[in-house]
């Protein structure tokens, strides 16, 4: 099978363009199966980017970021701007095979808006794999570096008695890692949470979270009163800029130190090795798109850095189809996957992603390897 599905784009001089009809910017708002509280923030409903790129041959691509303003500072009517005024105005007519790379012509008329560029690189690589009968992961990565992906579960309610029970159902189809939501609660409630939740789960992979919710202080009261609850890594307990606490943090605990909201370009990525975290999350809308998040993971490997590849909050099949894709290109994923469908009370696909016997299989198919239901898109589409 794996022969089979692992089709290389080789580009020569007898194959037709791949020509830009047009492009759309749709902005959905999708409901979560129930709120999610996170450190200063509480998610009812995912606002994210879909774009569609139609070929003059008829083949149609999509892409998403969701809005995250507090994360990349898009908001949804400016990922709409960005693409429908900026970027798509000069795709439409261009070529888009794999091989002629608009990167740097798009970055010179819009800096930064890495959501929107993702989202664009995304639905021209599936329209352009579609079109090609290949995957999308071929692009960057003649042979995947693995096949199947182990997704991490979040665990964020309100009492640790629901998380337990929750872990326990996942625990029954195969899931054993879950992430702890932290930096919500009383520091001695999470502290304590997080040993009951090892008690009751004993051969879980645990990690915690806390989305830049803690002081250096209770950082290090979080980590070192942890330490028997045998966490594999503590992400983003600081600010996304406070590289000094992070050196002060990770000589001051024995818990690996993982990064989250500091990265959005390789120099962070170097920039956080040196204060001493071990790994980090990649995430395609905080660094522009697969290309980049793919160089990333490379550079991680170089640097000796684990690697959780990660969806926001929440994005449908489309976008977690692109993190499966990703997961299965980087060197590692010893930091496990977060695919942020699950979540979601609808998808846009017919066929969402979906966990089997506790692993995450490469989507097999053409392009993202997920079709969408343009019925689903235009039932959530926002105005």
């Amino acid at each position: 099978m794996l022969e089979k599905t692992q089709t290389i784009i080789r580009v020569t001089g007898d194959l037709p363009p791949l020509i830009v009809r047009r492009i759309d910017a749709v902005p959905v708002a999708l409901p979560l199966k129930a709120p999610m509280k996170m450190s200063g923030i509480t998610i009812t409903k995912a606002e994210n980017l879909l774009v569609r790129v139609e070929l003059v041959n008829g083949h149609v691509g999509w892409g998403e970021a969701p809005s995250a303003p507090t994360m990349t500072g898009d908001t949804l009517g400016g990922l709409v701007a960005a693409v429908r005024d900026h970027l798509a105005p000069l795709l439409v007519g261009k070529d888009v095979w794999p091989k002629h790379d608009y990167r740097p012509v798009l970055r010179r008329v819009l800096l930064g808006n890495t959501g929107a560029h993702s989202a664009v690189e995304m639905a021209l690589l599936d329209a352009a794999c579609r079109a090609t009968n290949s995957r999308l992961i071929n692009v960057v990565s003649a042979k995947p570096a693995r096949m199947e992906v182990r997704p991490m579960w979040l665990l964020g309610n309100a009492t640790v008695e629901e998380d337990i029970t929750e872990a326990k159902s996942k625990q029954r189809v195969g899931i054993n890692f879950f992430k702890l939501k932290i930096g919500v609660k009383p520091l001695r409630d999470e502290i304590a949470a997080a040993h009951a939740i090892r008690a009751a789960l004993p051969d879980a992979t645990l990690c915690a979270d806390a989305n830049c919710g803690l002081t250096l202080a209770a950082a290090k009261r979080y980590a070192n009163a942890t330490r028997e609850a045998n966490l594999a890594f503590i992400e983003q307990p600081l600010s996304a800029e406070d590289f000094a606490g992070l050196k002060a943090l990770a000589r001051a605990t024995k818990t690996p130190i993982g990064m989250d909201e500091s990265i959005h370009s390789p120099a962070d990525i170097e920039a956080v090795k040196r204060a001493g975290a071990k790994g980090l999350s990649l995430k395609l809308i905080k660094l522009g798109g697969f290309r980049e998040a793919f160089a990333a993971g490379k550079l991680c490997k170089k640097l000796g850095l684990r690697i959780n590849v990660a969806a926001k909050i929440a994005e449908s099949s489309i976008g977690s189809a692109a993190a499966v894709h990703l997961a299965c290109a980087v060197p590692n994923v010893d930091w496990g996957v977060s695919l942020t469908n699950m979540y979601l009370a609808v998808d846009v696909v017919r066929r969402p992603i979906a966990i089997a016997d506790g692993k995450v299989a490469l989507p097999d198919g053409p392009g993202l390897g997920v079709e969408v239901d343009e019925a689903a898109v235009a039932r959530f589409h926002v105005h």
